[in-house]
């Protein structure tokens, strides 16, 4: 298959409710595709997922039949086209309009790829008039479309944060997210890490993250990661470990460790003494963090597999870290399907699931215990209103310090929050 098509072949397959990071990777693997296809690849499939609402306004203006009705393939054919005339400088034009129209022939036929290929035609920078089509709409419609998200969620940013700052938000979550990494003090420190001519562009963080580096390259960075001595991480998601603070030799549970980040930052921070037990419901997420714990060398690690809500660690837990299913709104930069998967049912779906894991936490932790309980959400129903609840639930709780990141606050940083509650003695 081509870069085109394998991606068009992604973006279906994510349609059927599928994580997009799982997807790409697992397609990517099976390609064959050379590096450059391969990053064509990615930039088609997160760029079509983030502006699919844009492109769906954009193409209903020029498709001349009722378009919601239209097949989804052909759907995903068009946006990949309009994605790549609107917002891909470095594709030729001719390649973006013939591709699609390849790729239109081979799935829907003749005729569908001839309507392919005039509606394409018709796209241009200088046809597609957004602020002129979006001035008499409300600024959350307008947010909506020029932005490329659900109207409901940045009607709410709206009122949360107020328009300038809604908008920053929406916009940062429309760049290409930051690589941030981790250095394992295990194997290595920073002073000798950053002598070496692969980070010579890094940007290293200073004072509590100075575990943490951004860096561009890639490619430079490969014999690292496959040796454990730096992992992919993004400091928003270390914030939460830094606030657990878990003391080497202790017992820590990780209630839902996959893909296992937080549980080997957790095991280095604890010097690699003591006892991890890490769950999750997937054994195949329980595999790749059990392979990563070993590329990492850390040995403390127990990946469990099963359910949160009723699994039994079989012992108390002096640091309990519950990073919560969540609406992933300080992440959609990162995950853009999340964008449309997302509701306000989804939401409240949600908020319940994590009340009950964090009643079920506060049942295993020992007396004078630390839960943290984390999320990448910036909606405050999961987070400052749900640790009101629960502290109105357990009064033996009090909150010792927390942590709010919003979407580009920090440059380079996902929006996410994390609490630390300690449990009262006795």
């Amino acid at each position: 298959m081509t870069a085109r098509e394998t991606a068009l072949r992604i973006l279906l397959e994510i349609d059927t409710m599928r994580k997009s990071e799982e997807v790409l990777n697992r397609m990517l693997e099976q390609s064959g595709l050379e590096r450059n296809d391969r990053a064509l690849v990615r930039e088609l499939v997160s760029g079509t997922l983030k502006y699919r609402l844009q492109c769906d306004f954009i193409i209903a203006h020029f498709y001349k039949h009722d378009y919601a009705k239209a097949a989804t393939v052909l759907k995903n054919i068009l946006r990949l086209g309009v994605y790549q005339l609107l917002h891909l400088d470095r594709v030729p034009r001719s390649a973006a309009v013939n591709e699609s129209v390849k790729l239109a022939r081979k799935y829907k036929g003749d005729h569908l790829s001839r309507l392919v290929n005039g509606l394409l035609r018709k796209i241009s920078t200088e046809t597609v008039h957004l602020d002129r089509w979006c001035a008499t709409k409300t600024d959350e419609e307008r947010l909506s479309i020029t932005h490329s998200y659900p109207a409901w969620l940045t009607g709410r940013w709206i009122a949360r944060y107020g328009l300038e700052q809604a908008e920053a938000m929406l916009a940062h979550g429309n760049l290409p997210p930051a690589t941030g990494y981790r250095i394992n003090h295990l194997k290595t420190d920073p002073e000798k890490l950053f002598a070496l001519p692969a980070l010579s562009g890094a940007r290293w963080l200073e004072d509590d993250l100075s575990n943490f580096f951004f860096s561009k390259e890639f490619m430079q960075l490969e014999p690292l990661l496959k040796e454990g001595v730096v992992s992919v991480q993004n400091p928003t998601q270390g914030l939460a470990c830094l606030l657990a603070a878990p003391e080497p030799g202790s017992i820590v549970y990780d209630m839902c460790a996959a893909p296992g980040g937080k549980s080997t930052f957790m095991a280095e921070l604890m010097g690699n003494k003591g006892r991890i037990i890490a769950l999750d419901r997937s054994a195949g997420k329980i595999e790749r963090l059990a392979s990563n714990a070993k590329a990492l060398e850390i040995t403390i690690i127990e990946a469990r597999e099963g359910d949160a809500l009723s699994f039994d660690p079989e012992c108390s837990a002096d640091t309990i870290l519950l990073d919560a299913p969540c609406t992933g709104t300080g992440v959609l930069g990162r995950r853009a399907e999340l964008r449309w998967r997302t509701s306000p049912e989804k939401l409240q779906e949600l908020v319940q699931l994590q009340a009950s894991m964090l009643d079920r936490a506060a049942d295993l932790l020992k007396s004078g215990g630390i839960l943290v309980y984390a999320t990448c959400s910036v909606e405050p129903e999961e987070n400052e209103q749900q640790v009101e609840a629960f502290l109105k639930r357990h009064e033996s709780f009090v909150t010792e310090k927390s942590i709010f990141t919003l979407p580009g606050s920090r440059e380079g940083f996902d929006g996410g929050f994390a609490v630390r509650f300690r449990k009262k003695e006795g």
